[in-house]
């Protein structure tokens, strides 16, 4: 882990083209805007955390006995 001070309009590069940039320092927040390709997702730490504990539970089969019923289907050849 990097941990960097930076004042506003200051900005941090990450690699060749991810740029995230101090705009603002209110108190305790601090605003700020991040530079990335389109194919590169960004997400805040608490949205990202949901979608891995959903992706997580759906992963996981919930009732067995559905799967069971599909021992009894034959494949015909």
């Amino acid at each position: 882990m990097l941990a960097l001070t930076r004042k506003a309009g200051e900005r941090i590069v990450i690699g060749d083209n991810i740029v995230v940039t101090v705009v603002n320092i209110k108190g305790d927040s601090i605003r700020v805007t991040i530079d990335a390709p389109k194919e590169i997702k960004v997400y805040r730490g608490e949205i990202y955390d949901a979608i891995a504990a959903e992706n997580k539970q759906a992963a996981v089969a919930k009732d067995l006995s559905e799967l069971n019923k599909l021992k009894n289907i034959g494949i015909k050849k």
